[in-house]
């Protein structure tokens, strides 16, 4: 940045608009009027693009908006792309930030960035790597946006100015590009020029940046006639004639860079710049661009030519001794040859040893490079890998050019792009890390690296290209492999990748053979425990009772001593919760697995098994146990810079324990927090089918059948599913939504769909998935014995599995499809279960379904009860459908709700009035239980008490007790 300041400034022709552009906005920024005297209230962020051909000035431009912005003490950070160093990762995001960070000690680094530092330390080069998996791309790109806002907001205002952004590295530029809107809630102002014609594909959100006020990019013209003359006349003097500048403006095509280089040529020759010269002007610039400034350059001597390739090689910010060293020069020789260019205005930068070289402009640059010979450019680019090593900037600084050398069977460049793909996908970059190992494997490594280098690059396409890493890791397994733990990785990643594009079926079969194939007994029980583990998940398991019983038999001798044994028992538990044994087993072989830790971050195993044992205890009726394991896992997550498919199946995990606890508002906000990540991954694929399956049950739930409708068809949710099984099952939501738009038949056809594919399999846990109890109720219209058939059914199943939910919520169905007297029974049965489970949307609904039913049969001064009760519940669970139908029941009835006497608060307990106090000034659940020193459930016992003897709801009794619900609760936001 010192260095571009320090260039003579040039004067821009031609170019008020686009300054007046940068003017308003350094102006809004700063909180200054455009005259100074007017501040807008609220200084705001703002977004400037210029596009526009080489040539045109958008350097130029540039550096005008950097010396604006410092002028009015904004901080400015710089970068500009390169076309050598394209292919090196966040080399753009380095030249930004780094220059604000480097000059901190480690200690501060940490500080400053906290669990941020770990993940994008090392890609801005502030930190190696460490040990463990790298982060994924969005995580590091959240990363990197959380410090860029952070400078933001630490250093405001902020200028952020990207020169030559067609030539940004990928990463750099995809982050940049996602990261633009943004600029807009910052104190930051961002401004970027390219060459629209070469900004590549994954940068096209530049092209549609909405810029200042909505508009598009601002594209630079060429010069009028008019303004060259000015530029000639600035340049040669005064006395420059009509004639001759109108002839620069002609062969100059009105392009700054060459009219300023055509006048610099005009005034080195010594030609009067009068209409008697003017037929001199073609030659001269022929010798600005292309042939002509090469044979300019040739005539310097050899050795300026060779130190121009090797700057041309070597690409922006040139050090002196680099240079030297790739183009074989001597200190004084490559010294003088630097002096010459820059005499012919071919280099630019301070004449001392350590100082910076660059090319005066690109497009000179591209020349020289592109001039190099190509058998002397490869083999500058090979000694450029030499050099750059041997002054220390490390094996991913030489891949680069490694990549431009012609394969010649060389261990050492095979070595080199390997370390180098190491350093780059530990760095977060795995697009860069594949290519430098495809080029390696071009090379070709020798016979016996051959398989360890196609894991590396299998490993390093895993997140961006799945079905090319199947390919390579099943190549690796053709070779001869010597070593055995080798060979096991590559089965574990060939086998978790197969899992993941939904080839489970595959991934088992693969596990099974290398299972057979092996001699360790410790190797062959964790292929077996993988097996089991996609196996689970199945959904088209050939022979899933005879993998259970095997299951069983195993985990019930082994005793959790290594991970693998922890695996398997977790599998069983899981496994266990599945068939609806007694919950209390699924539960002891979930505490079992714990026992010794299982880390949800650990790189080789994956992340399903310690999900699935958390998910355990959520439906074993613990889902403050689960909730304490999700917790920790997404911690895992979010340290590791895990934030795509692993933080998207986090948080809809979560929002499902949620959902199942009742608490909608919550789980809505997870889910979507969770479908957002998903979305970012791809469309149909597991995760996505996760988050909205778990989106329409909370919608359909909030009583917003509509919205959870346009949910599913925007995001095309229905056949084909997927052949994983997923939680909550796809087949069974699609027929509960198709029953929730009153279209039974066809949801009846869905749900015993559902029912014939999980029934052969053993999965028979009403808890874990309902489909009986949905077509039950589908049933119920044309076929009301069998609907109650299927229903009774699916309660003798949760009765087995024995949860309070699991009970209450199958009692509620089958009430709903029973009648008379046996549907009293059953309702009152089913409270009686929900009551003792944490299941509170359930049990609203059964308070609801008991309520109507009793006022429905005459006995309106009972249903009162059920129905405040229900009502209050509903609404503490956000189910805002279920509210409105609890208050039609009580409207029909003749009741509402009334304020709380003061007579009648003596009759409540003291706890029961401190409860009924918190509430009604705004306080949440989890506050009147620390409050009260007791659990959520007893909160809402002592609250049903209340609303019984009040004869009120929430809303009744924060009247009655003087504090108004929104003043309440807006002081509760307070303290």
């Amino acid at each position: 940045m010192t260095r571009r300041a320090g260039r003579t400034r040039r004067r821009l022709f031609e170019r008020e608009a686009e300054l007046a552009a940068v003017d308003e906005a350094l102006s809004e920024l700063t909180g200054l009027g455009a005259d100074d005297l007017d501040p807008p209230e609220r200084p705001g962020g703002a977004l400037l693009a210029f596009a526009g051909h080489a040539g045109l000035g958008k350097t130029t431009l540039l550096a005008e908006v950097r010396r604006r912005a410092a002028a009015k003490g904004c901080t400015v950070l710089s970068a500009r792309g390169g076309d050598q160093e394209q292919q090196v990762a966040f080399h753009v995001a380095r030249q930004l930030i780094q220059p604000q960070l480097a000059g901190s000690s480690d200690a501060a680094l940490k500080l400053q960035l906290g669990s941020w530092y770990a993940i994008v330390g090392p890609a801005l080069g502030l930190c190696t790597a460490g040990a463990g998996a790298p982060p994924d791309p969005q995580g590091l790109r959240d990363g990197l946006d959380w410090v860029l806002a952070h400078l933001a907001a630490r250093r405001a205002p902020l200028v952020l100015v990207l020169d030559d952004a067609h030539w940004a590295d990928p990463e750099s530029l995809s982050w940049l590009a996602a990261f633009a809107p943004r600029a807009e809630q910052l104190p930051m102002l961002l401004v970027v020029a390219y060459r629209p014609e070469e900004l590549p594909h994954y940068a096209r959100q530049f092209r549609d940046l909405p810029g200042r006020a909505g508009q598009r990019p601002i594209d630079l013209e060429p010069l009028t006639a008019p303004a060259v003359g000015r530029l000639v006349r600035e340049q040669l003097g005064a006395h420059a004639d009509d004639a001759f500048c109108r002839e620069c403006w002609a062969v100059t095509a009105g392009n700054p860079f060459e009219a300023v280089e055509l006048t610099a040529k005009v005034s080195d020759r010594g030609l009067e710049p009068n209409e008697a010269g003017a037929h001199l002007l073609r030659d001269l610039a022929a010798a600005v661009k292309g042939s002509g400034l090469i044979e300019r350059i040739e005539r310097l001597g050899t050795s300026t030519v060779r130190l121009a390739w090797a700057g041309a090689v070597l690409g922006t910010e040139i050090q002196p001794a680099l240079a030297a060293s790739v183009a074989g020069l001597g200190t004084e020789e490559a010294a003088d040859a630097a002096d010459r260019l820059r005499d012919a205005r071919i280099l630019t930068g301070p004449a001392t040893a350590d100082g910076t070289l660059e090319f005066v402009h690109p497009l000179i640059a591209t020349a020289v490079y592109r001039a190099i010979p190509d058998a002397a450019r490869v083999a500058l680019h090979g000694q450029a890998a030499w050099s750059v090593l041997d002054a220390g900037l490390g094996s991913t600084s030489a891949a680069r050019h490694l990549m431009e050398t012609h394969p010649e069977s060389d261990p050492w460049v095979v070595h080199q792009l390997r370390r180098a793909a190491r350093e780059t996908l530990r760095a977060g970059a795995p697009d860069a890390a594949r290519r430098h190992l495809a080029r390696a494997l071009r090379e070709p490594p020798a016979h016996e690296d051959r398989a360890a280098v196609l894991y590396e690059l299998g490993c390093a396409s895993l997140l961006t290209e799945p079905a090319t890493t199947v390919n390579h890791l099943r190549a690796a397994l053709e070779e001869p492999i010597a070593d055995p733990a080798l060979r096991q990785g590559i089965v574990y990643r060939l086998s978790q990748v197969l899992a993941h594009s939904d080839r489970l079926g595959e991934a088992s079969d693969t596990l099974a053979r290398e299972a057979r194939l092996t001699s360790d007994p410790r190797t062959r029980l964790r292929m077996q425990s993988e097996k089991f583990m996609w196996d689970a998940f199945r959904a088209d398991e050939p022979d899933s009772p005879a993998r259970s019983r095997h299951l069983a038999r195993l985990a019930d001798r082994l005793t959790g001593r290594d991970l693998t044994e922890r695996y398997i028992i977790g599998l069983r538990a899981w496994d266990a919760m599945l068939r609806a044994e007694p919950a209390a087993v699924a539960l002891g072989h979930a505490e079992r697995a714990l026992q010794g830790g299982l880390s949800w971050a650990v790189e080789d195993r994956g992340f399903e098994v310690p999900v699935l044992v958390a998910l355990t205890f959520m439906y074993g009726d613990r889902p403050g146990r689960a909730e304490e394991l999700f917790a920790a896992g997404t911690a895992e997550f979010e340290r590791q810079g895990w934030r795509g498919a692993h933080l998207s199946f986090a948080y809809t995990l979560l929002a499902y324990i949620r959902f199942r606890r009742g608490r909608l508002a919550e789980a809505e906000d997870f889910v979507r927090a969770g479908l957002r990540l998903a979305e970012r991954v791809g469309p149909r694929t597991p995760v996505e089918w996760y988050a909205l399956g778990t989106l329409v049950e909370v919608l359909l739930a909030r009583g917003r059948t509509d919205e959870a409708v346009q949910v599913a068809e925007d995001h095309d949710f229905g056949e084909p599913f997927p052949a994983a099984v997923t939680f909550p099952d796809s087949q069974t939501v699609y027929g509960e939504l198709l029953l929730a738009r009153g279209r039974a038949k066809e949801a009846a056809v869905e749900l015993a769909a559902a029912g014939r594919r999980l029934d052969p399999r053993g999965m028979r846990n009403p808890a874990w998935c309902p489909w009986q109890l949905h077509l039950a109720l589908a049933e119920a219209q044309d076929d009301p014995e069998r609907a109650r058939a299927t229903a009774l059914e699916a309660v003798r199943r949760a009765r087995r599995f024995a949860t309070a939910s699991a009970v209450g919520q199958a009692l509620r169905v089958a009430a709903e499809v029973s009648g008379g007297t046996e549907r009293t029974a059953l309702l009152e049965e089913a409270v009686t279960h929900l009551e003792r489970s944490p299941a509170a949307y359930e049990l609203a609904r059964a308070l609801v379904n008991l309520g109507t039913h009793l006022r429905r049969t005459g006995r309106s001064k009972d249903a009162a009860e059920h129905l405040y009760r229900g009502l209050e519940a509903a609404g503490q669970c956000g189910a805002d459908g279920l509210a409105d139908a609890a208050r039609d029941e009580l409207a029909a009835a003749g009741l509402r709700p009334r304020r709380l006497r003061a007579i009648e608060t003596d009759a409540l307990t003291t706890r029961e009035r401190t409860a009924a106090v918190l509430t009604a000034q705004g306080r949440d659940r989890s506050f009147v239980a620390a409050a009260l020193h007791v659990d959520e459930q007893t909160v809402t016992r002592l609250l049903s008490a209340v609303y019984r003897k009040a004869g009120t709801d929430e809303a009744g009794l924060a009247d009655a007790i003087g504090s108004g619900r929104s003043e309440g609760r807006e002081g509760g936001r307070g303290q």
